[in-house]
């Protein structure tokens, strides 16, 4: 029996990183920079972003939170203030030690100017931000502070994959100062579930929401809050997380405010963030052997119109109808947007044209041509159906089937993650069965979450990494919480906690 053929090659199952590095490709989504570790996002996939940043930016504005911008470099002393947060990304950072060039003897550029201080590129905020809201806060009238910002950051990673781990990469940071305990952990719980919900509702990922263990938690949090989905090589990848920070940033930025007892009291901090990782979350979700599929609410558009123009004469009448199919089609909003339509008028074959928007995971087709104009019926194709699939569709009914079809797809494209998420999922009370589901087994795809008991010693948690490369990505807060004993000890557990491999 031959093979079936398939746009991407390799397939997910021959080579799944691979496969990834395809589908980016062919989606145009991204290419590598001449900076190591950095890429260009082009046009179709910073839409994707431009979508979730959108989407996001709403969802924080209608919790009172405001947009501001800080400064992308820091002063190292900055960063030296808070002793666990500067260990955590003393690795990770950039750091800048002069501030000119200028030519050496033999005529090259040097860096030239030493800085008194050098300046660390911005890993994430907390320091320069803490600083900034110090200034900001006096008394308890200007609590609570909720404020967001849209930017890059820097961490000098060396293993790097397109959107899923670049040395720079996009973001946004929010950032909060209460005047109670309460408060701010009311507002890290609160900023978890807009993640959830975006997550779900608009991304169409079932990620599991959970905490992080401390050896896991963000550096000088004392809770982090995070979301963590299946990728269809069942590793695990963490979406955003939210960080509640105690007294531990205030106190080293000097955050302080006069009570309505008229003392004064250090401030309650939390940050919290999401980032164009997510765009690699989608596509390791969503994505099949023909290319990149995506959710409609994200997509960087949700229908392309390729006119089949088979003699020069007919094809001015056929772009003509296209291009006013298209404009009547923009008039229709997809939850608060206009639907963005293309229309491929490109000097290629009909067959070339399809599959370039197939492999871009646009979610709807019509191809029309001087039949389809006369009949006034068309057939639209779904990307998440199989290519040669369509549903008749009659022009009169067009504006008001499309939302209903992308909304169908969207929900369609969730059930799917789930019933895999859920297929790969497995509650394991052995130590060997535990080896067993996540042992190496050549090029083969392997293992999955894995719900365990464990005794909450760090030891444990750093020996299964180290020997399998499996983490605790969370205690989850929505599964079962019966008692146990550990897998790996046989003392008493709390609870479950959710292992797997991750990107």
């Amino acid at each position: 029996m031959s093979k079936p053929k398939t746009a991407i090659t390799p397939t997910r199952s021959e080579n799944y990183p691979e496969w990834y590095q395809s589908v980016l490709k062919a989606a145009d989504l991204a290419e590598h920079s001449p900076v190591r570790g950095c890429m260009v996002i082009k046009p179709w996939g910073y839409a994707i972003w431009e979508n979730m940043q959108r989407i996001l930016d709403a969802k924080f504005k209608e919790t009172g939170h405001a947009n501001a911008y800080f400064p992308l470099f820091i002063p190292l002393s900055y960063l030296e203030k808070e002793a666990e947060h500067v260990e955590g990304f003393a690795k990770e950072c950039a750091v800048v030690t002069h501030h000119r060039l200028e030519k050496n003897a033999s005529g090259k550029l040097v860096p030239a100017g030493e800085l008194e201080e050098p300046l660390i590129v911005r890993p994430t905020s907390e320091m320069i931000i803490g600083h900034t809201f110090a200034k900001w806060v006096e008394s308890y009238r200007d609590l609570p502070l909720l404020i967001n910002q849209w930017c890059n950051v820097v961490r000098w990673e060396m293993r790097t994959r397109m959107f899923l781990r670049t040395t720079e990469f996009l973001w946004q940071e929010g950032h909060t100062v209460h005047a109670t305990r309460e408060e701010a952990e009311a507002e890290a719980k609160k900023m978890h579930q807009v993640y959830t919900d975006f997550a779900h509702s608009t991304l169409a990922i079932p990620f599991i929401k959970g905490e992080k263990t401390p050896s896991e938690r963000f550096p000088g949090a004392v809770n982090t809050y995070t979301i963590e989905g299946m990728m269809q090589d069942r590793k695990a990848i963490q979406g955003g997380t939210s960080h509640f920070l105690g007294q531990n940033f205030a106190r080293a930025c000097g955050i302080q405010f006069q009570s309505v007892n008229g003392e004064r009291e250090f401030g309650w901090t939390t940050s919290w963030g999401m980032t164009t990782r997510m765009i690699g979350g989608l596509i390791m979700s969503h994505s099949d052997d023909d290319g990149l599929v995506l959710p409609p609410k994200v997509a960087a558009a949700h229908l392309a119109i390729i006119p089949i123009v088979h003699n020069a004469d007919a094809r001015e009448s056929v772009l003509s109808y296209c291009e006013q199919l298209a404009k009547n089609l923009r008039s229709v909003h997809y939850h608060g947007i206009p639907l963005q339509v293309i229309v491929d008028s490109r000097d290629l074959r009909g067959g070339e044209k399809t599959w370039s928007w197939i492999k871009k995971g646009i979610p709807l087709r019509l191809e029309i041509g001087p039949r389809e104009m006369e009949a006034e019926q068309f057939g639209l194709a779904r990307r998440d159906k199989p290519h040669k699939e369509t549903i008749p569709v009659r022009r009169s009914e067009l504006m008001a089937r499309i939302p209903q079809i992308l909304d169908e797809i969207q929900d369609h494209l969730y059930r799917k993650a789930t019933a895999f998420r859920d297929q790969h999922t497995v509650k394991i009370d052995k130590k060997s069965d535990f080896h067993d589901f996540f042992a190496e087994k050549g090029d083969e795809i392997h293992g999955g979450f894995a719900l365990c008991h464990w005794n909450g010693d760090p030891a444990i948690e750093a020996k299964v990494k180290e020997d399998l490369n499996v983490t605790i990505r969370c205690i989850p807060l929505d599964d079962d919480t019966a008692p146990g004993h550990c897998l790996f000890s046989g003392e008493k557990s709390p609870r479950r906690v959710l292992f797997a491999k991750a990107y």
